[in-house]
């Protein structure tokens, strides 16, 4: 199952989710849509989410927001910026796509593409 943590004011959410769309249909995978301001995620969601990403907290910041700089969110570990999330959704970077224990944050959008490349071993 793919779940996309959406935000649909979001023009890179919404490419996103246009070709995750053609993914999810072209491999006949399942495609959950998350728009994590309506129904915003817990903080063991967020300490998951960040593990797939490889656990750099500031990447799922949105640093550009006023209540990042008012929260002096710059230098907070990952437990207090994984709470400001909680408390403040709109926090949270976007889009993120998770997919079989990995997760990336998709700008741009392509980003995505690496989740669902087979690997040769």
């Amino acid at each position: 199952m793919i779940q996309l943590y959406h935000n649909p004011r979001c023009s890179k959410s919404r490419e996103t989710l246009a070709l995750l769309e053609q993914i999810s249909t072209q491999q006949g995978l399942t495609l959950t849509v998350i728009d994590y301001q309506k129904t915003p995620l817990t903080l063991e969601q967020l300490q998951s989410l960040l593990s797939q990403l490889g656990g750099e907290v500031q990447a799922m910041l949105r640093a550009n927001e006023e209540e990042y700089r008012i929260a002096h969110l710059a230098d907070a570990d990952n437990l207090r910026a994984l709470q400001a999330i909680v408390a403040t959704p709109k926090l949270l970077q976007r889009p993120i796509v998770s997919y079989q224990g990995r997760a990336v944050i998709a700008r741009p959008p392509e980003l995505v593409l690496g989740l669902f490349q087979k690997v040769n071993l």
